[in-house]
């Protein structure tokens, strides 16, 4: 039964017409994705109107058009941020500026990074430094913690690293993912 081309052409037109029904056509997909790149759009208008060096960058399935109503869809935002320098290379470095220094070992996970502290007024590794922020890692590096950001969002469910706001009436769930901004392409992904 499954091998015949008729049915699978005709479950394929009974899906279609299912989702058609229920507002999945090209049509609400590409207007779900032009709402999204506007809300985006004037959300990093209004960030650079008050000098706050980030940009937010919306994801999933809101921002590829493909929720429907009744689904109730979560809002995820990457929150970008440019005041931090972060290098692969000690060539990158800047003067003046916080630095972060991209490592990757043994113990961390593919597709992730450990971010050294470097001093900022020469590139050197940052010692002895403690606070909530960063941890001494068993090499004596000095590493930022995946919690830097928990916190800073009033109201918002910790899910390390990312924030989630929840549960309030009348808007849909966002949750917020920190990123800072490298100027180079990650090695790792250089296969790319």
């Amino acid at each position: 039964m499954f091998q015949e081309p008729d049915y699978r052409e005709s479950l394929s037109l009974m899906l279609s017409e299912v989702l058609d029904d229920i507002g999945v056509n090209e049509r609400m997909v590409m207007r779900r994705r032009r709402h999204s790149m506007l809300r985006e759009t004037m959300s990093n208008i209004m960030h650079r109107l008050t000098d706050t060096n980030i940009t937010l960058y919306c994801l999933g399935s809101k921002s590829e058009g493909t929720t429907t109503i009744g689904l109730h869809s979560d809002v995820d935002l990457l929150v970008c941020h440019y005041d931090v320098n972060i290098i692969q290379d000690w060539s990158e470095w800047k003067h003046g500026k916080k630095n972060y220094l991209m490592i990757q070992d043994e113990n961390t996970t593919p597709g992730y990074c450990f971010l050294q502290n470097l001093r900022d007024d020469e590139p050197v590794p940052v010692t002895g430094i403690h606070n909530e922020h960063h941890i001494t890692y068993r090499s004596g590096r000095i590493l930022l913690k995946n919690t830097t950001f928990n916190g800073l969002i009033q109201g918002a469910v910790d899910h390390r690293p990312s924030n989630a706001i929840q549960g309030q009436h009348g808007f849909s769930d966002t949750v917020y993912v920190p990123a800072f901004h490298c100027k180079s392409w990650h090695q790792s992904a250089s296969g790319w």
